[in-house]
């Protein structure tokens, strides 16, 4: 009798488990698809791109004004006092610095910038997604844009209810956008 049990109990246990994994619904979306449509992605583009070209037509007068001192330096440079000379290459050198230090200063304010205009749109997508696995009563939604799901034939693609969630029509671009 005790045989009869223990195979009463695994038969019970395997049931129990087929019905919790029958109940379980999964579904992809591409994330980096998805923000790319999003017009505010559009906005967001050309926001950094006017932010990178000041600081890149910024860093551009600072190149010229030092290529300009070398190039007065080194033809004027038999004729100045010794003074004058460590004074002109110390000059020249300490705007290399500045130069460096701009350089080093506009990659973490870009950094910084990108953050600061895309961060919105990640967040809004990402409740998006939220919004419709939980509305769609998904058990997991699979991110296919890091390229963590080499097969998903048994999910949902849920980018059309995400779209419809953000009021994103089929005639908006694609477009790349970088990874959250």
């Amino acid at each position: 009798m005790s045989i009869l049990k223990k195979i009463s109990v695994i038969a019970f246990v395997l049931l129990i488990s087929q019905t919790a994994f029958a109940q379980t619904k999964l579904g992809h979306i591409n994330s980096s698809e998805l923000v790319g449509m999003m017009p505010e992605t559009k906005l967001a583009d050309d926001s950094l791109k006017r932010y990178t070209e000041d600081l890149n037509s910024q860093l551009q007068m600072m190149l010229t004004e030092l290529q300009n001192k070398y190039q007065e330096f080194q033809s004027k440079q038999s004729t100045m006092s010794e003074a004058v000379r460590e004074y002109r290459a110390k000059e020249i050198q300490d705007l290399q610095t500045n130069i460096d230090n701009f350089q080093q200063r506009a990659q973490q304010d870009i950094a910084k910038k990108k953050e600061d205009v895309y961060g919105p749109i990640f967040k809004k997508a990402e409740q998006a997604i939220k919004d419709v696995a939980t509305d769609g009563k998904y058990t997991f939604v699979f991110d296919t844009s890091v390229g963590a799901v080499l097969h998903f034939n048994e999910s949902d693609n849920i980018m059309d209810s995400v779209k419809k969630k953000l009021n994103i029509t089929a005639e908006t671009p694609k477009k790349d956008m970088p990874k959250k």
